[in-house]
């Protein structure tokens, strides 16, 4: 009887383990942080983060890190209209 039970909760075992495992980009989202020029935090809209942003060199956007009730996540810096701030133009 002890072994269909260990059968069972060996996989359950596992899965709550690869739970505890960070989530890629939170813990290490002080890497590549800048300072935001004047011009972008006087565009950026007033709930975002500031501190914590970042630049993506894969697509040259400002992201920053919300930091929710349930979870973090991070989220393009965008403007008072919603339009997403780069350093670049979108190919």
């Amino acid at each position: 009887m002890i072994r269909p039970i260990a059968l069972l909760t060996s996989p359950l075992f596992c899965l709550g383990l690869a739970a505890c495992e960070p989530v890629a980009g939170t813990e290490g989202a002080s890497n590549g942080r800048v300072t935001v020029p004047e011009s972008v935090s006087s565009i950026a809209a007033s709930h975002q983060d500031l501190s914590t942003a970042r630049i993506d060199p894969k697509d040259g956007c400002f992201w920053y890190t919300h930091r929710g009730p349930v979870e973090t996540t991070e989220l393009p810096l965008r403007t008072a209209q919603g339009n997403p701030i780069c350093t670049r133009p979108a190919s």
